[in-house]
């Protein structure tokens, strides 16, 4: 699976970035602190990097070879394969001499609309405004030897010489857990858990048909990607299928519908969660955040979190997901955020988090 999004990534990359670069000029000037973040990422957008980076200021500690990657991406993460799609700006503070601006950047990526949003500090050198550009700090992991030792599940199936008789290898057993369905922002969510039963593992999908009060179907929809589609013998994913547009009043009953059938797959890459904590972000929204840390030898370009949130009494009252912009290196912690509705945050008893993974061939 990994290998079919890596080229559904690398191909989508195409549509979304243009090629080329246009220079600008090195005497960029800005007369508000917010036009300075507004020209600095304009240009971004355009990639015209000599005038990005025209708008940043010397205290920075930034060459312009390490901006561009912090705007574009490194280690064939998401962001590699994102294109700035808008920007907008508010100043939350000004004086003389600086001023902070809240800067909300929107992604185009293969996988949907990402968000960052950023309170960026400006100063004003030589009369005119600069963006302290907040550097990454790029992470170079020590050479060293991590032993493995993973599960691995291999299939050899039934050739086509071989007698007619030969039994194929069976599909593995598999079971939705919970199913629960609410009305959220003028649709119906459909969410819920699906487990593996077997000692083999598994590739799962989940869908729902939605039938009206007349018993006529009216709509399907399946997770897609929220929900964990490869699953170890007995792992439990979440699933979550959104049907916009529809009332829960409208519907009589719903149908679920599943598909599991045997693949091979392994244990590794090991990723570790930690630290994990609900609060409040810098726009005063719920988040549950955390740390993921992977515990392997090899990069993992897209790391894809999958948040369950249960009510006190264990049920499914909400399914989250987030995309990471950021590859993990081995053994090097890297930070998460995944975003939780605010009317629910109080009703939230325990949660759980699971990680998916995908990683381009080398």
């Amino acid at each position: 699976m990994g290998r079919i999004l890596a080229v559904i990534f690398a191909v989508l990359t195409v549509g979304l970035i243009a090629i080329g670069t246009v220079h600008g000029s090195r005497n960029a000037q800005a007369s508000t602190p917010e036009g300075a973040v507004q020209a600095m990422f304009g240009n971004a957008k355009g990639h015209d990097w000599n005038g990005a980076y025209s708008y940043v200021a010397s205290s920075s500690n930034v060459d312009q070879g390490g901006f561009i990657r912090d705007l574009t991406g490194r280690n064939g993460s998401l962001r590699t394969y994102s294109q700035l799609d808008s920007v907008n700006t508010r100043v939350l503070h000004e004086s003389d001499t600086e001023a902070t601006v809240r800067t909300e950047l929107k992604y185009a990526t293969a996988v949907g609309v990402s968000f960052d949003t950023r309170d960026l500090k400006v100063v004003k050198e030589d009369g005119a405004w600069k963006v302290q550009w907040p550097a990454e700090k790029e992470v170079h992991v020590p050479p060293q030897v991590i032993p493995v030792n993973y599960l691995r599940w291999d299939i050899v199936w039934r050739g086509a010489g071989d007698d007619w008789g030969a039994q194929n290898v069976e599909n593995p057993n598999c079971r939705i857990l919970s199913m629960n369905a609410v009305e959220r922002d003028g649709g119906l969510i459909i969410m819920g858990e699906v487990e593996n039963e077997d000692t083999v593992p598994a590739f799962i999908t989940v869908g729902a048909v939605l039938t009206d009060n007349a018993g006529k179907d009216v709509a399907e929809e399946s997770s897609f990607d929220k929900i964990s589609h490869v699953l170890l013998p007995k792992e439990v994913s979440p699933y979550r299928i959104d049907f916009p547009g529809i009332k829960k009043s409208d519907v009589k009953s719903v149908r679920m519908t599943h598909d599991w059938m045997l693949v091979p797959a392994s244990a590794d890459p090991v990723i570790g969660v930690l630290h994990q904590r609900i609060e409040k972000d810098i726009t005063g929204r719920t988040v549950l955040k955390g740390e993921l840390l992977n515990e392997s030898g090899t990069t993992v370009n897209i790391p894809h979190v999958l948040a369950t949130f249960y009510d006190n009494g264990g049920k499914v009252i909400w399914v989250s997901d987030a995309y990471s912009d950021h590859a993990l290196l081995p053994q090097t912690p890297q930070p998460f955020s995944v975003a939780l509705r605010d009317d629910l945050a109080a009703n939230v008893h325990t949660y759980r988090v699971t990680v998916n993974h995908y990683s381009r061939e080398n």
